[in-house]
C-alpha cells in the first residue's frame, strides 16, 4: 500500500493545488509537504545565503541548504513510517540526482513516483499570476527538473485540472 507520494515538477507546475486535491479524493488523512515547506523554514540569512536565484530564475543551492534538506528529508521519511501518509512536493533540480537522494531516505517505503508536467509557457503564465517567483524560474525548471528522473505515473496539468489529475493518481494508489 502507498505511503509515500512525491510529486516532482517545476516551479509553477501545479503541484501544490494537486497535493490538496489528492488530500480531498484518497482515502484517510495525508499530510501534504513541500520543498516550499523547508524554505520557508529555513533562517532567511540562509535561504538568502544558500538560495541564490538569478535574474534569468536560474536556482542554486549551497552546502547549508543541502545539509537542512538531507535533515528533513529524513523527517518526512520517519513521518511515513510512523505510519503517516505523505505527499511531498518537489523540484528535482538535479533530476536523477534528487531522486536519489529521496530514494535513499524512503528505503523500502511504498513510494510513488509521479512527475507533474507543465508546458513551460502556460508554468511561466502561473509565475506571473502568482506575483510570489522569479520571472523566469517556471520556463527554466519545466524540463530540467524531469531529466533522467524514473516514474511510475506523469500527469500533465498544463491540459488537465488538478482534481483530475488527482483522481487519476488515486485510480493508481487505489
Amino acid at each position: 500500500m502507498t505511503q509515500v507520494i512525491v510529486l516532482n515538477g517545476g516551479s509553477s507546475s501545479g503541484k501544490s493545488g494537486l497535493a490538496r486535491c489528492l488530500q480531498s479524493v484518497l482515502p484517510g488523512a495525508w499530510l501534504s509537504l513541500g520543498v516550499d515547506t523547508l524554505v520557508q523554514a529555513m533562517p532567511l540569512a540562509v535561504r538568502v545565503s544558500d538560495v541564490p536565484i538569478s535574474a534569468d530564475g536560474e536556482v542554486g543551492v549551497g552546502p547549508e541548504f543541502r545539509r537542512l534538506e538531507a535533515a528533513w528529508i529524513e523527517g518526512v521519511a520517519a513521518m511515513a513510517r510512523g505510519g503517516a501518509g505523505v505527499i511531498v512536493d518537489e523540484v528535482f533540480l538535479g533530476g536523477a540526482d534528487s531522486q536519489r537522494r529521496w530514494r535513499e531516505a524512503l528505503g523500502r517505503l511504498d513510494v510513488l513516483w509521479v512527475g507533474v508536467r507543465c508546458d513551460g509557457a502556460v508554468a511561466a503564465g502561473r509565475e506571473i499570476a502568482r506575483g510570489d517567483r522569479v520571472p523566469g524560474m517556471a520556463a527554466r525548471q519545466a524540463d530540467l527538473v524531469h531529466q533522467g528522473v524514473k516514474y511510475d505515473l506523469e500527469v500533465d496539468t498544463a491540459h488537465t485540472e488538478s482534481l483530475e489529475c488527482a483522481r487519476v493518481i488515486a485510480a493508481y494508489v487505489g
